[in-house]
Order: C-alpha cells, then structure tokens, then sequence
C-alpha cells in the first residue's frame, strides 16, 4: 500500500498551519519515494513578524540571562529524550546514523552550551555591561558605560538543507538567549525534519507563545517587511546571500545580515610529516573523513588538500585506498558507511561541478558517472561515490580556487615550500577552515599567522591531540563559525560573542547614580549604604550599594618577613632594601602584594556563620601602589552586583574591594566574589 506523503505546515502566529497550494514534492534521498509535501501559499509574512516582535518580544525580555538560559536547558534536555524519533526521519535525509548524530546530537549538545554559559558567563539580570566604566570627568560626577540590550525585533534565520536540526538550533539558541524571537525558514529539501523538531519543541510548552516561528515552504515577501531592529541569517549559496544581502528593506533599514556561504576549505600536510608519520596518517584519515561524512555535504568539509609534493604520490595512493573502502548505500544498513546526497538535483549539481574542475583537475580515485552501492537502488537514490582529483600546477589554476563541489569531492594539490602552501591556502578567497598536520612547531607558526586571516577557524593536528580532537570539521558552541570573503564575511556562535550579535550596543552618559541604576551594577560615585555589615545580609535584604568601611591595621617589618618565611616568597624586593632600591618602581623594601589580599580579607570578613557561604574566587586583582613599612591600610568593601541563581538556594555577590593607605591612595582593587544564601537563618532556607 503507497503510503500519501505528510503534508508539512508553518508554525506562524500561534498555530500550525498548511500553505495553501499543491506545494513541493519532498523525496527519500535514498529511495527516492515521497516523502512530504511542502508549501507556504497563503501566509502573511507581515504578520508573523509582527506576532513575534509584539507577543513574543517582550515576554523573551522580561526574562533575566539566567531565565533564559533554564529555558534553553530544559528544552535541549527534553529534545534529547525525543532524539530517537529525529534519527528516523533523519535517514530520509540520507545520512547514516554517525551523521544524524551530528545534526541531532550535536545541535542538541549546542542548544545545552548555550544553556551552561548563559548560566556561568552572564549575570542574571536583563541587560550587559561591555568594558569598563569610562571616568568622563576628573570629579568623577560625569561617567560613561557600554550596555547591551536586545534588539526589539525578530530574527530570521534562513537555512541550507544538510543540517536540518543543528543549523536550527545553533542559530536559535544564542538568539533567545539574548532575548529575541525567531523565525526559522528551513531549506525545502529536508524541512520534514526540521519541521518534526520544532512540533517537538512546540509541545514542550517551555517557550512564549511566539518566540519560535516555522515557515515550511518560501518566505514571500517576508524580507520586504524586515526592519531596523529585525536580524537576518543565511546559510547556502554566496549567489542566494548575495541576492538577499542586496533586499531592498534590508539595505534602507540597515539591517543586520549574517551570510555563511560557499566555503572551499583546505587542509595542509606539513613538510615534516611524510608518510610513515603518526601526522600522515592522521591527515589521511582525516580528508576521508571529511569527505564522506554526511557524503561530503558539509559547509567545513574539506575540498582543497595541499600537501608537499615529495609526498602527494603517497598521499593519492594512501587516499584512494581508504576511499576505495568506502561502503555507499541505504543509510539505515549496518554495513553502510556513506548514504546518499540530498536529492537526485544535488547528486546532478555535484556532477556538474566536477566536470567544471576537471577545466584544472584530473580524477585520480572515484568515478562520478559509476556508481557503486552496497544496497539500494543506485539509479533512484541519490548516491555519489567519493571521487578524489589532482591538480598538478595548482597556482595557474582558477577552478579548483573558485568552484565547490558540494559533495564527497576533494582535489589534491602540491607546494614545494610553506610559503606556497599559505598562498594556496588564501587562495579560496576566505572560509570557514582550515587546518595543518605538523609536528613542527616553526611549521605550526608560519602556516597558523599566514593563513589565519583568511579562514574563520584554524586546526592543529599531530599526534598529541588525535585522541581528543574534534577534528577539522567540527564546529562548536564556544567558537566562532564563520570565515571572510567567499565564505560570506560572518560570524556565528563563538559562545557569548554569538549571543551579542543579538543585542544592541549602546554607549550611556550620566552621573554614576543614575548609571547604577540603569545597569544594576555599582559604580564608583554612586550612592553607598551603611548599617550592619553586608556580610550579614542574604541575598533577601543586600542591596547593591551596601558597603563596609573597615578599621585599620599598620603593616610592620615583621609581618612581611613572617609572610616570607610561612609562604617561602623571597622575592628581594620583599627582603633586601639595597635590591629594591635599585629597582625603579620602589624606594625601599615593599609588602607583598598577596600579603595585603590577605590583610585584607582579615579586615573586611565577618568571622561568623552567616548567609555568606563561601569565598569562590577573585577578579581583576591589581596592585597599584606599593606598600611600606610603617603604611596603613583599609579597606572599602561595596557590593557590587547581585545574581541569585534560579532553583537554588543561593547566589552570587560579587564585591568591589579597594584597599588604600594613610593617605588615602589606592594600592589594591579587585572584585571579591562570593556564594550568599537567599534566606539566613537556615531554618529560613527550609
């Protein structure tokens, strides 16, 4: 019995929804039998943009970091429970079980990062400070800091078909952590598992009402209707980015455009690593890799192999060997090893675009035209054996610098010096990666400087990483995907950094007052309160602003010299006056800088059990003015910035420290930081 393909809907305004017309016929890669329709007909664009900026918008915003970040680990958390119902509709897609599990598992994992650094590198508030307070006047009455904020609109976010769940979800998890809703416009050929993922997350319920919008289907007019507070992203072709880039709306309203595009990625073999070495073989097991993974439809697979030419005979051996090995079939077979491309137009566009490096390239393992399959039909699935080509004179060649064949497709080239193996490198014009194989620490250096400015990422690989490597094609949550020129000039994840292309920098003028206020952060000039000791406070009744001016305590040459021997820091500016003398920045021997941290605390602590639990750490610990004998120090403890974390019992506080002497000059600052109960006494936590 043939089975009626499901009919895929948007996910806009609040319900789910068909297009309107007879739509697009979606296949299985492998099989080529019907799989979904998919149709957007009949959708106000304007509208859903609208829902999201006025329904989802300021919901997302009256959340903290923090709120935000519980959202998205709940959510990755109650995806990975749903996983195994992404893998089988991820085999329609065509990749095997290891590929699905970079799409799904892997951006699952991507969604969860975000979750735990939202959590550990932002403060639970709903608005970022960015730098330090900048001192506009020489009382202190006039000051200046940078906050971010999120944008009041909503993020499209359009993309290519190879990663259905992770090019999803490495997009939406910064940007809701920011607190911005999206709209997410999956590519036609796989939107089927797209679509299950956000059914799924839909009926989570953990997400606003409009904070995740789905179009299944093209996107009409939508752009005409984007504005300066909208953000839109692209994953695909550099032409499409291009084209969209050049929207009319986008460029009146300035707005913000991110493009990751046409990538032709390269990995060089260094001089030192010839066959016989642990990087050789690494190398080779790495461009295979990279090749048939995900049957090399990846935006960081490899296509340009540059290797030393006393070494290329061996490598085009030692790669064919391996790629011969390569077992094409059915995605679900046990035996399989590379499944299908995405459809039979993508195995005819990889076709196409090797004829075109053949212009520059001979094929030397492979055969684009035979195809050999371990199962399945080689006719009706979309199947490509790898298919690995040489290029002999690669610097007078353009194809193989201009063309990406977005498939299992890799051309090997030679240089002669690492300077020549730079300039292949660049010559891509920009992508996301690239990577060395080398042992060699001068050859690490020379190729990492000289190819660093034209590729977004850049991989090591020798014998002392193979283990744990994530290799060349793996992007990941805390760094920065995305490459210049061709590869379409924009940056995603990165950790934090991705969650602030999201966000509006605004520089803020005023008196330190009024910026407190504005940043829920204390400033220096801005109001201080003094009752009981703060440490005595939860985190229930502290107040930022709450400040300890501590008594004194007069620093003698016997301290210094009891600190020395108890700690074994004999550094001679501590213990020969002649020495220090001699040295420019002091006029006699001096304290030691951890001496007066420690003299310090023992004036600021409350010795008391109380709501302060535990000391976690310092930040930014600067020692500014040295420290006599005879000198009397005191200390200035302010509480400085508030974050209860949710679902616990306590916080974090951290505190402005400053240290000054008799007369009043500042020889220490730094932030102390510290764990605080939300309620004290303990009975009162019950």
């Amino acid at each position: 019995m043939t089975v009626a393909p499901r009919r895929l809907e948007s996910y806009v305004c609040g319900s789910w929804t068909p297009g309107t017309g007879e739509g697009q016929l979606l296949r299985d890669a492998a099989t080529g039998d019907p799989v979904a329709r998919i149709d957007s007909s009949g959708i106000d664009f304007a509208a859903v943009l609208e829902h999201g900026r006025r329904v989802a918008g300021p919901r997302l915003r009256a959340m903290s970091f923090h709120d935000r970040a519980g959202m998205l680990k709940a959510l990755g958390l109650a995806l990975m429970e749903r996983k195994e119902e992404f893998y089988a509709e991820s085999l329609h897609t065509g990749a095997t079980r290891p590929d699905g599990w970079i799409d799904i598992e892997g951006g699952i994992g991507t969604m969860l990062t975000f979750a735990s650094k939202g959590r550990r590198e932002l403060p639970n508030t709903r608005v970022l400070t960015d730098g330090a307070v900048e001192g506009l006047s020489k009382d202190g009455s006039f000051v200046a800091q940078h906050i971010l904020s999120p944008l009041q609109g909503v993020a499209v976010h359009i993309n290519a078909f190879n990663f259905p769940i992770w090019g999803m979800l490495e997009k939406i998890a910064p940007t809701l952590l920011a607190g911005m809703p999206c709209v997410v416009k999956p590519a036609s050929q796989t939107a089927y598992l797209t679509e299950l993922c956000v059914r799924r997350i839909i009926d989570t319920g953990l997400l606003p009402e409009g904070a995740l919008q789905l179009i299944s289907g093209s996107v009409g007019d939508l752009l005409d209707h984007v504005t300066g507070q909208d953000a839109v992203t692209f994953t695909g072709s550099a032409s499409t980015g291009r084209r969209l880039k050049a929207h009319p709306a986008v460029i009146a309203n300035s707005v913000r455009f991110t493009m990751e595009a046409d990538s032709l990625n390269a990995s060089i073999l260094g001089p030192d690593a010839g066959p016989g070495t642990p990087e050789f073989d690494l190398f080779v097991k790495e461009v295979t890799r990279e090749m048939t993974a995900k049957a090399g439809q990846k935006c960081t697979a490899i296509r340009r192999v540059i290797a030393p030419r006393a070494h290329v005979q061996a490598l085009v051996e030692a790669l064919g060997e391996r790629l011969g090995k390569t077992a094409l079939g059915l995605p679900g077979d046990a035996t399989t090893r590379m499944g299908a491309l995405a459809s039979l137009e993508q195995r005819a566009e990889v076709r196409a675009r090797i004829r075109e490096l053949q212009a520059d390239a001979e094929i030397v393992a492979g055969s684009p035209d035979e195809v050999r399959v371990s199962s399945g039909d080689a006719e009706r699935g979309a199947f490509l054996n790898p298919v690995l080509m040489y290029c002999d004179r690669p610097f007078a060649a353009t194809a193989v610098h201009d063309i990406e064949a977005f498939g299992p497709v890799s051309t090997v080239m030679p240089y002669d010096t690492p300077e020549e193996a730079v300039e292949l490198s660049r010559m891509g014009k920009g992508s996301l990666v690239t990577s060395v194989f080398t042992d060699d620490p001068a050859v690490a250096e020379e190729i990492v400087l000289g190819a660093a400015p034209f590729h977004g990422r850049v991989l090591i690989g020798n014998r002392a990483s193979a283990k744990t490597s994530t290799g060349h094609g793996s992007p990941l949550a805390p760094l920065v995907h995305g490459g210049p020129g061709r590869a379409g000039g924009g940056e995603e994840m990165g950790g934090i950094r991705g969650v602030k292309h999201y966000m509006q920098r605004t520089a803020v003028q005023g008196c330190p007052r009024l910026l407190s206020a504005v940043t829920g952060r204390w400033i220096e000039g801005a109001p201080a309160l003094h009752d009981v000791h703060p440490f005595r406070k939860s985190l229930a009744e502290l107040r930022i602003g709450d400040q300890l001016v501590t008594a004194s305590r007069t620093v003698t040459l016997e301290d210094v010299e009891h600190f020395a021997r108890f700690t074994g820091d004999t550094f001679y500016a501590h213990m020969d006056a002649a020495a220090a003398k001699a040295n420019p920045f002091f006029e006699d021997r001096v304290a030691h800088g951890y001496l007066i941290a420690s003299f310090a605390a023992g004036l600021f602590v409350e010795p008391n059990p109380g709501p302060v639990l535990a000391n976690y750490g310092v930040d930014n610990l600067r020692f500014l003015t040295p420290v006599y004998f005879g000198d009397t120090l005191q200390v200035r403890l302010t509480c400085k910035e508030i974050n209860p974390r949710a679902n616990a019992e306590h916080g974090e506080v951290r505190w402005d420290c400053q240290v000054s002497n008799q007369d009043g000059a500042v020889v220490a600052q730094y932030d102390v930081l510290t764990m605080v109960a939300k309620h004290w006494p303990p009975e009162a936590m019950a």
